[in-house]
């Protein structure tokens, strides 16, 4: 048996249990793993609430879908991962609907495996993959950031604020970053940021538009989303795109176009899925995060580590809003 978290029912944190529950045996194209870490992620909580891009079609559900861990047992048709290989789960390959990878023991498609380099520890191998590539799908393969763009920020202080004020540094881009408090500031500036906007105290569009000369920013990397994209958009410069990688404020959002007098604006929205379901985007993204990660500019930031029996109070961390980095969940076997 294996401990595997689901949720009986929507809701908080309070609804994740620790069920017992048989790993079974991995079937055509799928691989058993032992899961030694998984990282935390935004989707996850709103999985559980039900507010996700997709629905939850039964309960109970389970959760995660990136995790590190060493290989049990392969399915049929399944080649480069014998058992005793230490692998890293890749997300973006399935729904929480059909796999999950918050458990002792899972089963996963062997398309979302990466194979782990020796020396990268478990909590490391769970804790990179979203962030990066979700920043280095949007800001090089979406966006097409350069050096010398100036791209904002929002949420900077979590993974994917983080691997993206580190992705902008890496390809010559001046990095914004907008985060809420004074707290987060000199941290921010540690990682790589060029200027922080505190958003409880700044108005942010006029401090960008002070730092860029009036100009405004070629790209604003948004994950917050809702009724404040009409202010954030005025920080746009003529001919930019305001991107949209997150909806942490779970308010509708409205095109901010006409309220802003019809500016030469681009919107759009982005998930991890445009890069790993277009194998060559895929190949050219695993391949840019790799190399960052042998030469030490990119790495894993992580906020806190807590055991598989404290997901609820790990599910409660990332709502708190107060991390800087990775929430990752360990597995004592």
């Amino acid at each position: 048996m294996a401990r595997t978290v689901r949720f009986h029912e929507i809701g908080g944190p309070e609804v994740l249990r620790l069920d017992d529950l048989e790993p079974g045996e991995p079937g055509p194209g799928e691989v058993r793993i032992r899961v030694d870490a998984i990282g935390v992620n935004r989707a996850e909580i709103l999985f559980r609430r039900d507010r996700y891009i997709e629905p939850v079609t039964h309960l109970p559900a389970r959760l995660g879908t990136e995790a590190a861990g060493v290989v049990e047992a392969a399915g049929p048709d399944v080649a480069g991962f014998a058992e005793g290989r230490t692998v890293s789960v890749l997300p973006g390959f399935f729904s929480q609907n059909d796999y999950g990878v918050y458990a002792e023991r899972a089963i996963v498609p062997a398309s979302a495996l990466l194979p782990r380099p020796d020396g990268v520890d478990a909590v490391s191998g769970a804790a990179v993959w979203m962030p990066y590539l979700t920043a280095y799908g949007a800001m090089v393969e979406v966006a097409g950031i350069r050096a010398g763009d100036v791209v904002v920020i929002t949420a900077a202080s979590s993974s994917v604020g983080l691997a993206a004020i580190h992705t902008a540094v890496r390809v010559g881009a001046t990095p914004i970053a907008v985060t809420r408090t004074r707290a987060k500031r000199r941290r921010l500036i540690e990682e790589g940021a060029a200027e922080v906007v505190v958003s409880d105290e700044e108005d942010v569009a006029g401090r960008v538009l002070e730092l860029t000369g009036g100009r405004g920013a070629g790209h604003v990397f948004d994950a917050v989303a809702g009724p404040g994209v009409t202010e954030l958009a005025r920080a746009v410069a003529p001919g930019g795109t305001l991107l949209l990688w997150g909806a942490q404020s779970g308010q509708p959002t409205p095109y901010p176009g006409f309220d802003l007098g019809m500016p030469a604006l681009n919107m759009r929205t982005y998930t991890i899925l445009e890069i790993t379901k277009d194998p060559e985007r895929l190949r050219r993204a695993v391949a840019f995060v790799a190399s960052g990660l042998r030469t030490g500019a990119f790495r894993p930031v992580v906020d806190r580590l807590f055991s598989l029996e404290e997901v609820v109070r790990a599910h409660r961390h990332m709502e708190s809003g107060t991390q800087i980095g990775k929430i990752v969940l360990t597995v004592d076997h």
